[in-house]
């Protein structure tokens, strides 16, 4: 049966890009160039981290911009401009983890279209970072960036596996990111553009004895990249992805500490602003920030930003430093 859901599923998400590629569906334009952020499965791929990483770079290049997001997960409805002070409830948990890293404007909206209006209106138009958006084509992009991990390969579409979308997919990508070291065939890859990052942990004062827990799509990945770097948990507690922590979890991991003998907790940056105030109730926790670089950072931001003065030179208002470059 999940094979036959797949099957089912694999042909309306042909026919839905065929319908764009043809152009009988059309993507709408912001004024701004737009770069998209995205993957070929659901969660996992790094996407928040990677976002944080092209941001910060350009940054230090002196780029204008800002962050369009659907705001998963998020209990409010419409256009939003995230607070970094706010709650995960209110924005979502990884816009808000966007927001408050690079300190940028970020727009949460179910049309990255209408965020991205609400935003030039705001701020003027400037280049936008369209987060987890390969699947978003309701919304034109000038530059498609697209992880994959080793697990993509050989995965299945959903629901019988974790992708959105076939491999073949990555015919619409500008450029792939992979792990460094991380080998896709050739005939994957379809002679795209590799850029490859370095990914880590940053853990300071973890207990000795800690319960790890996480609500996040591989929670898998997060273990082993907390045994690389010498972390023997005492216990494991995994909930679902942008997991809400309310009297029962909380509850939950405090059973689980006593059971253990644990001296306290390690989880995710995600998971504590899900946390919320309710972090304190669990005593002393140690959060994990992902880490991550883009190598050979100087060849790939000059190649994103040629295809930026390109958008740049063709709009009205766009031209010169102030918006793309200062």
């Amino acid at each position: 049966m999940a094979a036959i859901a797949s099957a089912l599923f694999g042909a309306v998400v042909h026919g839905r890009n065929a319908l764009y590629n043809r152009g009988v569906f059309r993507a709408r334009r912001l004024t701004a160039p737009v770069v998209s952020i995205g993957n070929l499965s659901v969660g996992g791929s790094g996407k928040t981290p990677f976002v944080i990483c092209l941001g910060e770079l350009l940054k230090y290049r002196g780029v204008k911009f800002d962050v369009l997001s659907r705001g998963y997960g998020r209990q409010s409805r419409g256009v939003a401009f995230v607070d970094p002070e706010g709650t995960a409830v209110d924005f979502g948990d990884e816009p808000l983890l966007i927001a408050r890293a690079l300190g940028v404007p970020v727009i949460v909206g179910e049309s990255r279209y209408r965020a991205g209006l609400a935003a030039e209106r705001k701020f003027k138009p400037q280049l936008h970072l369209l987060d987890d958006a390969f699947q978003h084509r309701q919304l034109a992009r000038d530059f498609d960036v697209v992880l994959v991990t080793p697990q993509d390969v050989t995965d299945h579409l959903l629901p019988r596996g974790r992708l959105r979308e076939p491999l073949e997919s990555l015919e619409r990508a500008d450029v792939v990111v992979v792990k460094e070291k991380t080998v896709i065939p050739d005939n994957v890859l379809q002679g795209k553009a590799v850029w490859r990052v370095r990914r880590g942990l940053e853990l300071k004062d973890a207990p000795a004895r800690p319960i790890v827990f996480s609500g996040i799509a591989r929670p898998k990945f997060f273990l082993e990249e907390l045994q690389e770097i010498g972390v023997q948990p005492a216990g494991e507690v995994i909930f679902r992805d942008h997991q809400k922590y309310a009297d029962a979890e909380i509850r939950r991991l405090l059973q689980a500490k006593s059971a253990n003998l644990a001296d306290g907790f390690i989880t995710t940056e995600k998971d504590a602003l899900n946390l919320g105030g309710r972090i304190g109730q669990l005593g002393r926790v140690a959060v994990a920030r992902v880490t991550m670089e883009l190598l050979e950072a100087e060849s790939a931001l000059e190649k994103l930003l040629r295809v930026m003065e390109g958008h740049a030179s063709q709009k009205t208002g766009l031209h010169g430093p102030t918006n793309v470059a200062s």
